[in-house]
């Protein structure tokens, strides 16, 4: 899985949201804080506002907070939110790709690595990570130096 800027930078803010707590928190801080682009931020934070998982209000006393608990936000919600599926191919659901000859089996491995990706990402709310308390399948996967590896 390649993770690309604006997902960084989308899980980061909501995160710091997450640690903000109540109220508005203003964008520029928020970028300040997580050292992200203002403007790149100010179009996710749209994003994430569309998708439902950010809050805003403009005016002196504005800024940015969660529209749900940090608890339910999961990981896989921000991603989706700023970027669609966890997984696809060439586009397509992972179940709808169809392979023919010695790729046949393709299809299932895809299906298979999609399903590894929920099983963190949507394990994983932003609760977790803003109060540092991964669940413990992430303990578990990274607790392998295999998993350290960059192969």
């Amino acid at each position: 899985m390649r993770v690309s800027a604006k997902v960084d930078y989308a899980v980061r803010a909501v995160a710091e949201l997450a640690a903000a707590g109540e109220g508005p928190v203003k964008g520029e801080a928020l970028a300040t804080a997580q050292a992200i682009p203002l403007k790149f931020l100010e179009n996710i934070l749209g994003e994430l506002k569309h998708a439902g998982l950010v809050r805003s209000q403009r005016g002196t006393e504005g800024g940015y907070w969660l529209a749900r608990p940090p608890e339910q936000i999961k990981v896989a919600d921000v991603i989706r939110a700023v970027e669609g599926p966890l997984a696809s191919v060439r586009g397509e659901p992972p179940e709808t790709v169809r392979y023919t000859g010695a790729a046949e089996p393709l299809g299932k491995l895809w299906v298979a690595v999609r399903a590894n990706l929920r099983a963190v990402l949507e394990e994983t709310t932003i609760a977790d990570i803003a109060g540092n308390d991964l669940p413990d399948v992430i303990q578990e996967i990274t607790s392998d130096p295999a998993a350290w590896s960059a192969h």
